[in-house]
């Protein structure tokens, strides 16, 4: 019997030799990679590419202020969705009600915010806590029970519209008139505020990653050395601050009528679920338990791990994390209808955490998986439009690049474990 699976490594980030230089780190990289330690380089590879090839295509209109800020609200719902969902495919599992969780709570809010006049705070709890008591109820039917997951979730996503529907009435819709909720997935920031935000992300990841670094030298353990992290600190600077830069540059077709220029204010919420939930999955011991119950839950089961907890409690995640994405959803939209979080919201933000990196075979994945998987999608979809390409050839592309990204994961984990990485 195997034991737990540690934690998927990604092949930027895997240890090599402190006194390494520039070659052999290549080197050792290229290793990595044809061992099947691929990480999110395919998903990070297509990103690039698909920019590229619509950037020559359509520069007018592609590569505007506009449409960039236009990306990040269109894709910021199905990139929380998908954060939520990596803690189940995390498992081995699947939640096929996650979309349909998120407008139930979306409705939940609408209906106690707008319908009730309840204040702001206590009605955000209420959408939120709608969320983790329907992952509270699939986590026991499937942990307790023991009904597949497939089925409890297909049950839900039928079961949830019905309920939508009941609240909402059909054809009927819920107006968001709280301003605050508004400008969730819809306003900026002040320009001064995202500068100081990308100052801070970029101190934050150069000062936590060069204390891992230490940290294991300390205590003898082989780290990445300096030259990596140099290398990789100064890309992700010049990433960010030019991500800042472009977005703080006036975009409205009529800035005297409105001025849009900043940082869209969802660039926050995703920057801190990033960092929290990374950090629990990567540095709790329940994170660990995570990916070991989805690398051999038997194995994971006689360590003593409480694999049942483990279930609901990621269940609940998802479910609370697609409450999240539907609110997004439904502020993007300015109002929730019963078709929030429906038609292909859920295939999205699977196709997001999939083609970010994340294995449907459970034990490898990260929460950065779904912002670069769901900018993937976003970017096709945006990309297909302005070539004025119709639905039909949109759902074609996408679902060829989610069957190519299951691919990729196939091939990757048959490789790894011909070179004992797994």
């Amino acid at each position: 019997m195997s034991a737990p699976t540690a934690p998927a490594v990604d092949p930027v980030d895997a240890p090599v030799e402190e006194h390494a230089t520039l070659g052999s780190i290549t080197r050792d990289y290229i290793e990595r990679v044809k061992g099947g330690d691929v990480g999110s380089l395919p998903a990070v590879l297509g990103l690039v590419a698909l920019v590229i090839v619509f950037s020559i295509l359509r520069p007018d209109t592609f590569t505007t202020e506009l449409n960039l800020a236009n990306l990040i609200g269109q894709s910021a719902g199905v990139m929380v969705i998908a954060m939520g969902l990596i803690f189940v495919l995390l498992l081995g599992e699947i939640d096929l009600s996650a979309g349909v969780t998120g407008g139930t709570a979306a409705a939940m809010l609408g209906i106690v915010l707008t319908n009730r006049d309840w204040p702001l705070i206590p009605s955000l709890l209420v959408g939120l806590v709608t969320g983790t008591v329907i992952g509270l109820f699939i986590g026991a039917m499937v942990a307790k029970v023991g009904i597949p997951s497939f089925v409890v979730t297909l049950a839900l996503f039928l079961g949830l519209q019905g309920v939508m529907l009941h609240l909402i009435g059909e054809g009927g819709t819920i107006g968001y008139r709280n301003e605050f909720i508004l400008k969730l997935n819809n306003g900026s920031m002040p320009i001064w505020m995202g500068w100081t935000l990308g100052i801070i992300t970029v101190l934050g990841y150069g000062l936590s990653t060069f204390l891992k670094i230490r940290n294991r030298r300390k205590r003898g353990l082989t780290a990445e050395p300096m030259l990596l992290w140099a290398i990789k600190t100064g890309a992700f600077t010049v990433a960010v601050l030019a991500f800042v830069y472009y977005l703080s540059k006036e975009r409205s077709p009529n800035p005297l009528l409105k001025s849009l220029k900043g940082v869209p204010n969802v660039v926050i919420i995703i920057l801190v679920l990033v960092v929290v939930l990374s950090y629990l999955l990567a540095r709790t011991s329940w994170g660990r338990h995570v990916y070991a119950v989805g690398g051999n839950t038997e194995a994971a089961r006689r360590s003593g791990i409480s694999v049942s907890w483990v279930k609901m409690s990621c269940f609940m995640t998802c479910s609370t994390l697609a409450a999240a994405g539907g609110i997004l959803l439904a502020s993007r939209t300015n109002s929730v209808s019963p078709s929030t979080g429906g038609s292909d919201t859920l295939l999205l933000a699977v196709g997001a955490a999939v083609i970010g990196g994340t294995s449907l075979f459970g034990g490898k994945g990260r929460i950065t998986d779904a912002v670069i998987g769901g900018l993937v999608i976003a970017v096709i979809r945006n990309g297909m439009a302005l070539l004025n390409q119709p639905s039909s050839v949109v759902f074609m592309v996408t679902g060829g690049v989610l069957l190519l990204a299951a691919s990729v994961d196939a091939i990757s984990r048959r490789r790894a474990s011909a070179s004992g990485r797994v």
